[in-house]
């Protein structure tokens, strides 16, 4: 039992067990419940501690890791325009079932309300608010765009330097793991920040929050087959020439890892494997966007992120308007790039996800105690996004691949 307990990989029994121990001290000490709350907020702070480290290293690792400036043309192009166009249009059907379904209308209990403002900035306020003028000062004040933003371009310079950069590759993979080890500490104390975070939205709303948390689960898996079938299958059959059948016949494999492991990353020799093995892509091109994918293409989050902000929104009372929407999924895009490939990474990208968008995060704590049951939705999206994404810019290089094997002979 001890073994149970204390073992990484039994991580989600023990926050189970958290879980149901939080709800029966809410419901049995409901005032030492609120008192102890602010264990929970500590765990809540060591998340958002770690936004921009690990923001810094999920982006500059995908990118310095491609390896030439050669790779980051053509194919490289097509294959952001497709993961963007990709998540939008998957952020777009989360939108949608989570406006038909409402998940945080359905709890019987009064909302604690919110005082704040939703941040929607006009464009010229947006696009200023991306570039800082000090980026010590921004990363100092936990500014999550300018910091993506510099990532980029100093990832992008690496590349472009070649050799002369490879200690920064090397120091930057290293500095990767070392920041992955700090969120697996922090992962490990989230059965304690359930536990006291569970208790007191037992003992401050009451057991009807459970209606909520079920139907949340519902519809993002509702929302994520969904979104399966119309931007991912379909796309792949009518442009791609493969068969609902004969791809599926060969995901599957991919997401027997994704549901067990809920993490793209461990996913990925796999997701490349079926891609070159059963599904014929060209090894060149799966090589390049599959990796490039398991980094920045997450149409899981765009449910996640989508069903979120609706969620939320909905139990504070606070209605959001069509620009709060549209600045909803552009954050979302641009966030969706530093979204870690590990179990749980959602959870950090949620916090900050609210973050930006000026609504409170203290409902991170119930949602993470069920965020396995939605990571195994998320990322087998995430992770069948990049297999469908690399099908599409296959077929698109088909021609001319063909023309340089006829130039070569």
């Amino acid at each position: 039992m001890s073994s149970i307990l204390t073992s990484k990989k039994h991580l989600f029994t023990r926050i189970s067990i958290g879980f149901a121990l939080g709800i029966l001290m809410g419901i049995l000490l409901p005032g030492f419940s609120i008192q102890t709350k602010f264990v929970g907020d500590i765990y809540l702070n060591l998340i958002q501690m770690m936004i921009i480290p690990v923001i810094f290293v999920a982006v500059s690792g995908g990118i310095i890791n491609i390896g030439s400036t050669e790779d980051l043309g053509r194919i490289g192009l097509k294959s952001v325009v497709v993961f963007v166009l990709m998540f939008i249009a998957t952020a777009a059907i989360g939108l949608i079932i989570s406006y038909i379904v409402r998940p945080g209308n359905h709890i019987n209990i009064d909302s604690p309300g919110y005082d704040e403002e939703v941040t929607s900035p006009s464009v010229q306020d947006f696009f200023m608010n991306i570039v800082p003028d000090n980026i010590f000062q921004a990363i100092s004040d936990g500014a999550i765009l300018p910091t993506i933003l510099f990532t980029l371009l100093f990832s992008v310079a690496v590349v472009a330097v070649g050799k002369e950069a490879e200690p920064v590759r090397i120091f930057l993979n290293s500095l990767s793991k070392v920041v992955f080890k700090i969120l697996d500490f922090i992962m490990e104390l989230t059965p304690i920040g359930v536990f006291s975070l569970m208790a007191f939205a037992i003992a401050e709303y009451g057991a009807a929050i459970f209606s909520a948390l079920g139907l949340y689960i519902i519809t993002a898996w509702a929302a994520c087959i969904i979104a399966f079938i119309i931007v991912m299958l379909l796309p792949v059959w009518l442009y791609a020439g493969l068969s609902p059948l004969q791809f599926i016949k060969g995901i599957y494999k991919v997401w027997l890892v994704s549901l067990s492991t809920t993490s793209s990353a461990v996913t990925l020799p796999t997701n490349m494997r079926v891609s070159i093995n059963d599904f014929k892509a060209p090894e060149s091109i799966t090589n390049f966007v599959v990796p490039l994918g398991t980094t920045i293409n997450m149409a899981g989050g765009a449910i996640s992120f989508s069903l979120l902000a609706v969620f939320v929104s909905d139990f504070y009372q606070i209605p959001l308007s069509v620009p709060e929407v549209i600045y909803l999924v552009v954050i979302a895009t641009i966030l969706n790039m530093a979204a870690p490939g590990i179990p749980g990474g959602g959870i950090v990208l949620g916090a900050s996800f609210l973050t930006l968008l000026g609504l409170p995060i203290e409902l991170m704590g119930p949602i993470a105690a069920i965020y396995r049951l939605l990571d195994m939705a998320y990322t087998t999206m995430n992770v069948t996004g990049d297999a469908a994404a690399n099908l599409l810019i296959s077929k698109s290089e088909e021609k001319r691949m063909y023309k340089d094997r006829r130039v070569s002979t």
